[in-house]
């Protein structure tokens, strides 16, 4: 029996025989689906140059923002990308874990303390030239806001000399939010089937000699909030809110 947690195997999962299961879940029912139910419209694939690897740093507002991300990656990338999925999730169980691995090619990660073995198969499949999906809020956002970036991202672009994608995903959350989003706005909406749903990828970003983890993730989480500002029209997206005493 297949151990669960961090200790779930993966590798099967870049397998040829699940990568082209994967690439046909993803073309006749993943794909459609996401198209239908969220009319996405995707912006900026032109910054999508190069051999890459990327690293897609993306807000989270919904467990439907894989899908949608994958959905909106052109084939070439979307079939060499990893998502790096919470191990509490979606690794606690067999079965979750194996259609997890099977349809998104996904990896356990710990997103509550820095753990040295999921970053470093993280960085082994990018060194390997696989892309990662990863959200560093290290989770979906439980107020609508954007969270403050773990450094996983950064970390692992830095190691890696991969280059940072910065992704913005737009009103995601009010798509079937009572199933998938956890921020209250979404969670106690009505359900929307149907909902306009934007991914934009911006500027591609890489690490500047010198220039140390902390203030690279800054970057990474400022290009994400600038993406969000002009696609959103909210000059206040990522602004943290003040409070009145």
């Amino acid at each position: 029996m297949a151990q669960l947690g961090l200790d779930y195997p993966t590798k099967w999962g870049r397998g040829y025989s699940a990568r082209l299961a994967r690439n046909v879940i993803h073309s006749v029912f993943i794909g459609p689906a996401t198209r239908r139910m969220s009319s996405l419209e995707v912006r900026g694939v032109e910054n999508l140059q190069g051999r890459g690897p990327f690293i897609f740093a993306a807000n989270h507002q919904s467990n439907l923002d894989t899908p949608l991300v994958l959905t909106a990656l052109p084939a070439s990338l979307r079939r060499r990308t990893v998502v790096a999925a919470a191990m509490d999730n979606f690794f606690m169980e067999s079965r979750k874990a194996f259609q997890t691995v099977l349809v998104f090619n996904a990896i356990p990660i710990d997103r509550h303390r820095v753990n040295r073995r999921s970053s470093l198969q993280a960085l082994e499949l990018i060194e390997d030239h696989w892309n990662l999906l990863i959200y560093p809020e290290g989770g979906r956002t439980t107020d609508g806001a954007l969270q403050e970036f773990k450094g996983g991202a950064a970390y692992l672009a830095e190691r890696s000399k991969a280059t940072v994608i910065p992704t913005y995903i737009d009103q995601s959350g009010q798509l079937r939010g009572p199933k998938y989003a956890k921020a209250p706005q979404y969670a106690q909406a009505p359900s929307q089937r149907h909902h306009h749903v934007i991914v934009a990828f911006g500027p591609a970003l890489r690490s500047v000699e010198g220039e140390n983890l902390r203030r690279f993730s800054t970057r990474i989480q400022a290009a994400v909030q600038e993406l969000g500002r002009e696609v959103s029209g909210d000059p206040t997206y990522g602004v943290p809110a003040t409070t009145e005493n």
